[in-house]
């Protein structure tokens, strides 16, 4: 079988690591990756240079993002992405397309996939991100795919309430706990000679992105972050981990570098690709800001996340994870809070580690792939109030 996967940003590559590699060790399989968007892009780090240091053959590079900050510009990467995926997957003809999550460069690759005529088996459809367009972009793609991999059981039941049939539905949780429980990590001594930075006795990891569907300005916010962050009492070592490719991220990963002027002892990256990030992870004593890591894999770790803002709306939470508002003393208040507690008893609630296995059983039982093109909508029971 020949299975097509569509990445690009080191968010969703980092998801869907383990299962590529399932995917390429399979007897009789061929793993056809396409790459696109954010991966090509120096801007946002070239992470395109990730999957070639991992030796995953790249079947197709999609050039697709345009060097924009507004949702025009995101539109035509959609565009673009859809022109380019249609080109690539008519060339490699797969029998099956696997697509993970829900940034836009997915759904260029949904768009490009159902007219063709090949079916899409997608990854984390159900969850909910109410602050960002990710979370219609989700849905989307969930009505234009035919099998789905979904992280939680409120997830599942999701897909299903959007007509999915229930046996095309399957409880996995994520693959990305899999490569942080079993995959090698790199032990406090490597990870600072890898990073060339010195991790302090406490260490805050802030990741911050664009809430997509908010009214006030992405740098705005980051400076409440940032200014939280500095003001903290006991004094923190910083990590920072640049924006991704959303409108007003560029404007984020600038002022980050305004923010490095001023505290020189914090260290910024572009990207720090699956391995680092995870080891990182175990080290730091706090995640802050409003990635979706601080919900779907910190809590691994009994890692504490102060969530800003409502990026993540609606996205199921680890009793690790502290919401506040976009404000920096509630911020500030809220890392203090999280230094100071003990987060041993965290359960992830995302998964135990075997999701990869989950998603290659279901993937081997599929034995004709186009069969899956046909789709009945599922209704579920209607209760008529009296």
């Amino acid at each position: 079988m020949r299975i097509a996967v569509v990445t690009g940003a080191r968010s969703d590559y980092g998801l869907i690591r383990p299962v590529l590699a399932a995917i390429a060790d399979e007897p009789g399989w061929e793993l056809q990756l396409i790459v696109t968007a954010a991966h090509l892009a120096p801007a946002f780090g070239l992470t395109v240079r990730q999957i070639e240091e991992d030796r995953i053959p790249i079947a197709a590079r999609v050039e697709s993002l345009v060097s924009s900050d507004t949702g025009e510009g995101a539109a035509t990467s959609v565009g673009l992405g859809t022109i380019g995926c249609a080109q690539a997957l008519a060339r490699l003809l797969p029998d099956l397309v696997l697509l993970v999550g829900d940034r836009f460069e997915q759904l260029g690759a949904a768009q490009a996939a159902l007219l063709i005529g090949l079916p899409i088996a997608h990854l984390f459809g159900g969850d909910l991100t109410e602050g960002a367009f990710d979370d219609a972009i989700r849905h989307a793609i969930t009505k234009l795919s035919h099998l789905h991999f979904v992280s939680n059981s409120a997830a599942r039941e999701r897909v299903i309430q959007l007509g999915e049939q229930p046996d095309r539905v399957f409880l996995v949780g994520s693959p990305a706990i899999d490569e942080m429980l079993s995959g090698p990590l790199l032990d406090r001594d490597a990870l600072e000679s890898d990073l060339g930075v010195e991790l302090g006795e406490k260490t805050a990891l802030v990741t911050f992105h664009p809430a997509t569907l908010s009214d006030g300005r992405a740098t705005d916010q980051l400076d409440e972050v940032l200014t939280a962050v500095a003001e903290v009492g006991d004094p923190l070592s910083v990590i920072i981990t640049r924006a991704n490719a959303d409108p007003q991220g560029r404007a984020i990963n600038r002022r980050i570098d305004e923010w490095l002027t001023r505290y020189p002892a914090w260290r910024a990256y572009d990207a720090l690709g699956p391995r680092r990030f995870h080891s990182l992870l175990r080290q730091v004593q706090v995640i802050v800001g409003n990635s979706s890591s601080g919900l779907y894999e910190a809590p691994t770790f009994a890692v504490p996340a102060v969530n800003v803002g409502d990026r993540q709306a609606g996205r199921l939470r680890a009793t690790s994870v502290i919401d506040v508002a976009v404000e920096r003393e509630a911020i500030r208040s809220a890392i203090e809070y999280a230094l100071a507690t003990s987060w041993s008893g965290t359960v992830n609630p995302y998964g135990d580690g075997h999701a990869t296995g989950r998603i290659m059983a279901v993937l081997r039982g599929v034995s004709n792939p186009r069969s899956l093109l046909h789709k009945r909508f599922y209704d579920l029971p209607v209760s008529v109030e009296r």
